[in-house]
C-alpha cells in the first residue's frame, strides 16, 4: 500500500511545472483586468465587471470597456499566446538561444506585402491583415524550400541562414518601395512600429482562425521537437519523420506569426525573450515549454500595452516600442546568465 502511495505521487519536478502553470494563468488574467481597467480613464474592477457583465447603453463605462478596451484586449492576449508558443518553437526547431519567429523571413514578407496593399490602394487595417498573411506564407514557404535543399529536409543551420537571407531580401525591396513613394511611407510606419491600438474586434476575428490551428499544431509539435534536441539520428532512432516534424513545426510558427504580425504588426523582443523566461520554470520539455510560453507572452504584452497607456498618458506609446525599451535590458540579463539560454 505504502508502495502505491509513492508510485501515486507526483514528481516534484511536475508539481513544480504545474504550479507555473497556475501563475501564469493568475498574471494572465490579472493582465487582462489591468488592460480593461488601466487607461487614459482608469476604472474600478467593479465598472469594468458591470460594464463586460451587465452593460448599460449610453454609459461612458460600457462604451469605453466594449467599444475599445476589451477588442484590444482580446486581440493582445491572442497575439501574445501565438508569439509566446512561436518563439519556443523557433528555438527548439534551430537549436538556436537567439532565435525569435521573424527569423523564416515572416516580419520581412509581411512588411513587404503590406507595402505593396498600400500602393494598391488598401487602407484599412483589415485589408492590411490578408496582405500581410499572404507575404508571410509565402516568404516562410520560400525559406522552407530553400533550407531543405536536396538533403531530404532543413537543418537548424539551414534555416536561420536561409531566413536571414530571404529577410534581408525583402527589408531591401521594402524600403526601396517605400523611398520611391512617401504616401505609402506615411501610411506603412504606423502599422510596422507594432501596436494593439485602433484595431476593432473585426481585425481578431480574422486572425483567430488562423491563431487557433497554429497552437494546435504547436502542441502537436512538441513531442517530436523533444526528440529533435537529441540530434536528428536519434530522433530516426525513435521513430520520428524529421521532415515531417519540422513541416509542421514551421507551419506552426508560419500560422501564428504571421496571424500575429498581420494583425498588429511586427512585434519585436517578445517572442525572443519569453522563452527563456519560461524555460527557467520548467526545463527544456516542450510539452510543457510551449503552453508556458503562450501564457507568459500574453501577459507580458497586455502589460506592455498598459504600461504603454500609462507613461505618456493622456497620450499613448505604441507595444512595439514599450516591449523593446523594457525587453533588451531584460534579454541582456538573460544572455549574461548563460545557464538560462543554453539549449
Amino acid at each position: 500500500m505504502a508502495a502505491d502511495a509513492k508510485l501515486a505521487r507526483p514528481a516534484p519536478l511536475v508539481r513544480g511545472r504545474s504550479a507555473a502553470i497556475a501563475a501564469l494563468i493568475a498574471a494572465v488574467a490579472g493582465a487582462v483586468v489591468l488592460s480593461l481597467a488601466v487607461g487614459a480613464q482608469t476604472l474600478s474592477p467593479a465598472e469594468v465587471w458591470h460594464a463586460v457583465v451587465a452593460p448599460e447603453p449610453g454609459a461612458q463605462a460600457t462604451a469605453i470597456v466594449r467599444d475599445l478596451r476589451l477588442p484590444r484586449t482580446i486581440l493582445g492576449l491572442l497575439v501574445g499566446l501565438a508569439l509566446g508558443a512561436a518563439g519556443a518553437l523557433m528555438q527548439g526547431h534551430t537549436r538556436n538561444p537567439l532565435a525569435d519567429p521573424g527569423l523564416l523571413g515572416i516580419s520581412a514578407g509581411a512588411s513587404f506585402a503590406v507595402v505593396i496593399g498600400i500602393q494598391l490602394g488598401v487602407d484599412t487595417l483589415t485589408g492590411y491583415v490578408w496582405f500581410a498573411f499572404a507575404g508571410a506564407l509565402l516568404a516562410s514557404l520560400l525559406v522552407f524550400g530553400i533550407a531543405s535543399g536536396r538533403q531530404g529536409g532543413p537543418t537548424p543551420v539551414a534555416l536561420a541562414l536561409a531566413g536571414m537571407a530571404i529577410s534581408a531580401l525583402l527589408a531591401s525591396f521594402t524600403q526601396s518601395m517605400l523611398l520611391a513613394d512617401k504616401a505609402s511611407l506615411n501610411v506603412f510606419r504606423f502599422w510596422v512600429v507594432g501596436s494593439l491600438s485602433g484595431r476593432d474586434a473585426g481585425v481578431a476575428v480574422q486572425v483567430t482562425p488562423f491563431l487557433a490551428v497554429g497552437l494546435l499544431l504547436a502542441l502537436a509539435n512538441a513531442p517530436a521537437l523533444n526528440a529533435l534536441g537529441l540530434g536528428e539520428d536519434v530522433a530516426r532512432a525513435l521513430g520520428q519523420r524529421v521532415f515531417a516534424a519540422r513541416a509542421v513545426g514551421v507551419a506552426a510558427v508560419v500560422l501564428l506569426t504571421g496571424a500575429a504580425t498581420a494583425a498588429c504588426g511586427p512585434i519585436g523582443f517578445l517572442g525572443l525573450v519569453v522563452p527563456h523566461a519560461a524555460r527557467a520554470l520548467t526545463g527544456p520539455d516542450h510539452r510543457w515549454l510551449i503552453p508556458c510560453s503562450a501564457l507568459a507572452g500574453a501577459a507580458v504584452l497586455l502589460c506592455a500595452d498598459v504600461l504603454g497607456r500609462v507613461v505618456v498618458r493622456p497620450a499613448e506609446l505604441q507595444t512595439g516600442i514599450v516591449l523593446a525599451a523594457v525587453g533588451a535590458p531584460f534579454f541582456i540579463a538573460l544572455v549574461r546568465r548563460r545557464g538560462v539560454v543554453r539549449l
